[in-house]
């Protein structure tokens, strides 16, 4: 049997090179000396670019980032005890807003549980249920002749991290020292012939949504209004054509990057006006993505719920974003294949021309009228408030840029403010909401981003995570 170290060695290998295969470009490491098996494999590893952090919280938003702008889900590795528990904030981001992330603890053997050892915590279930997965592996050199687990259950770990619905992973890897390679023959783990990973995702079957969307489009659609909220993934082209089929109008969240031509994007203004909220009931309401970042348009939604519209509520996963639980139908689809199969059903017959024009107007005038309004505002103020600050961000901004929009006031001070940018992609960390960790965020996004990147933020939100510009500088 070869040595502890060999094992451990070959273990480690093994899992990044797994990933590697499976397109994984990205490792952010915390210090630490339990994880040195895991540190030694990705900074031998030419396909993998690793970046260190002194503080956990922001190692792991940093991860996060690269998630969230690439799709592909960085490695995150630390020492045992609470450096563990330091990653939750941005485990809990990464769940809730469906990001990859593939978390690997490092963990002390079995005999060295439940008997006072330092660093020594119980790391099972740590991050409770907002995770799609988890992964306990004994200490290497108890399976040395199982290489081709290590190599099955890397392979788990990224179909899961990367599966729909999307999100953390957690591995927690014990490790018994001797931490570094001892000398001897490394256990042999080698991986399927030319780079194949050792696990592929099999086709995903269509969403069954074939039904309901025959249901909506034998629907009254003429005066409805379509909501992409953030994460809709609904491009403007679709929903504007929706929209000229239906008779509907749209109403676009900056984060849902839905703002394009024919969007409403003035609603949060608009709808503070009580004559004109309740002028403009809606016939039925389509949600895609999560609620809207306006308190007052969600309101307005919850009454014209209340005064029994139907409100359909479209997810990929099948995960329903509805505080006010008004939903009376949830289809879980693609939103964007959803409204095409509607689009592809719809009788022209439903139409009313005269009704659904009317609509149109009403709202083409009223956001017409708002944007000018706000424009002027905003160009008169002698002092440069929050408002102006995000319009006027948000207007200077190249095409192509990744923009960040921290919680709070930044990301609604945006939504009210600015114009559409359908050329600039729009992110925040709006799963759970919270300020922590968004400068590392940010950093993480701009490692892998294609094209400039920038952050709007509060100065609470930046002192808060401002360690992240110490891991930056490295």
């Amino acid at each position: 049997m070869a040595g502890t170290g060999d094992a451990t060695t070959a273990f480690a290998r093994a899992l990044v090179d797994e990933w590697a295969r499976a397109g994984v470009t990205e490792a952010v490491i915390a210090p630490g000396s339990r994880s040195t098996p895991l540190v030694l494999a990705v900074a031998a590893d030419p396909r993998i670019a690793v970046h260190v952090f002194l503080d956990e919280r922001s190692a792991a938003a940093y991860a996060l980032g690269i998630g969230k702008v690439s799709g592909r889900p960085a490695i995150l590795a630390c020492t045992s005890g609470t450096a563990a528990a330091l990653f939750l904030p941005a485990v809990l981001e990464a769940f809730y807003s469906r990001v990859p992330l593939l978390v690997c603890t490092a963990d002390r053997p079995p005999e060295l549980q439940g008997v006072g050892a330092g660093q020594t915590i119980d790391q099972v279930g740590l991050y409770g249920k907002a995770v799609r997965g988890e992964f306990y592996p004994l200490p290497p050199e108890d399976l040395p002749g199982a290489p081709e687990q290590w190599r099955d259950m890397a392979a788990q770990a990224f179909l899961a991290a990367t599966g729909s619905p999307a999100g953390p992973v957690h591995l927690n890897l014990a490790f018994s020292e001797p931490l570094v390679p001892t000398g001897a023959p490394v256990v042999s783990a080698l991986g399927r012939p030319d780079g194949a990973p050792w696990r592929s995702a099999g086709p995903i079957p269509p969403a069954d949504y074939l039904a309901p969307a025959a249901r909506m489009a034998k629907s009254d659609l003429n005066k409805a209004v379509l909501v992409l909220g953030p994460g809709a993934n609904v491009s403007p082209r679709v929903a504007a054509q929706f929209c000229a089929v239906t008779g509907a109008v749209f109403l676009a969240d900056p984060l849902s990057n839905g703002r394009g031509v024919g969007a409403i994007s003035t609603y949060d203004a608009l709808l503070r006006s009580d004559e004109f909220a309740s002028r403009v009931q809606p016939s039925g309401v389509i949600q895609v993505g999560a609620p809207l970042t306006s308190k007052v348009a969600n309101a307005w939604l919850a009454r014209t719920a209340g005064e029994g519209a139907p409100v359909w509520l479209i997810d990929p996963d099948g995960i329903w974003a509805d505080p006010s639980q008004i939903a009376t139908e949830r289809v879980a689809a693609n939103g964007e294949e959803f409204l095409t199969a509607v689009i592809d059903k719809i009788s022209p017959v439903l139409r009313d021309k005269s009704r659904a024009k009317e609509w149109s107007e009403t709202w083409s005038q009223a956001e017409s009228g708002a944007r000018k309004a706000i424009d002027q505002i905003c160009s008169e103020w002698s002092d440069p408030f929050e408002g102006r600050i995000a319009r006027d961000v948000v207007a200077a901004l190249p095409a192509a840029t990744t923009f960040f929009v921290a919680s709070s006031m930044p990301v609604r001070d945006v939504d009210s403010f600015s114009a559409p940018r359908p050329d600039v992609l729009m992110l925040g960390n709006r799963g759970v909401n919270g300020i922590d960790g968004f400068v590392s965020t940010v950093l993480g996004g701009a490692q892998v981003a294609d094209g400039p990147v920038v952050a709007l933020l509060g100065d609470l939100c930046f002192l808060h995570d401002s360690n992240g510009l110490i891991g930056a500088s490295t």
